[in-house]
């Protein structure tokens, strides 16, 4: 029988909407290995709310982010007992597989993108006004985002508890709509997995709503920049 997760209690998620993030001049041009081992040793922080009681596996989920003059990137680290990636196609149902999410409210104030990565780095990217009402960006616009990852880019449809995984994701403030750093991006981290033997559904920042829904910006937290 797959084994379930408690929600963590080491921390106090309840309030853990606000966060700094670390300035790194030039980091988006560090080396692969470089840029993974210089944001594995920042502070992390747990994507662990377990909003829906209906959905209580709660994998293991952290994420270390930094800033430069010119992008911002998160590391995300997993730990999970199904690893699974079917989505290999930009644009793809990613939300299906283990899958990793940053969402950001866009310079305009309006719009709010969803940057949704499956484990193996396939990655989903939108501008919403909400969840139906999006405008997915072309493989020239999504090619400006770096990616890293501790997988290969194939299927993959592991079962097995404790399995780690982690992914990074540099993206310049131009994909925001931003022509300089700004001060601070409103978001929320998620880590989901729909066709997951176990979906689950966790968010950094708590979203009090009746039913999983990562659509919601007016609960997304605060990283200062």
């Amino acid at each position: 029988m797959p084994r379930r997760y408690a929600p963590r209690n080491d921390v106090n998620i309840t309030h853990m909407n606000k966060i700094k993030s670390t300035y790194i001049k030039g980091m988006e041009t560090l080396s692969d290995s470089a840029l993974r081992e210089t944001l594995a040793a920042l502070e992390s922080h747990p994507t662990a709310n377990v909003n829906w009681p209906e959905y209580p596996y709660a994998p293991s989920v952290d994420f270390h982010i930094a800033h430069s003059d010119k992008a911002v990137a998160v590391m995300f680290k997993v730990t999970e007992d199904h690893v699974k990636a079917v989505a290999m196609k930009t644009n793809g149902p990613v939300w299906e597989d283990s899958c990793v999410e940053f969402f950001v409210t866009m310079a305009d104030g309006q719009r709010y993108m969803n940057i949704e990565m499956n484990c193996a780095g396939t990655i989903l990217v939108g501008k919403r006004l909400s969840k139906t009402d999006a405008q997915h960006l072309t493989e020239a616009e999504i090619s400006t985002i770096r990616r890293v990852t501790s997988l290969p880019h194939e299927p993959i449809d592991s079962k097995g508890a404790g399995q780690s995984w982690w992914a990074i994701e540099v993206i310049p403030y131009e994909i925001f709509g931003y022509d300089h750093k700004p001060e601070s991006l409103r978001a929320n981290l998620y880590k989901c997995g729909d066709k997951c033997d176990q979906p689950h559904f966790l968010s950094w920042s708590p979203i009090p709503l009746p039913a999983p829904n990562f659509h919601c910006p007016q609960f997304f937290g605060e990283i200062e920049l």
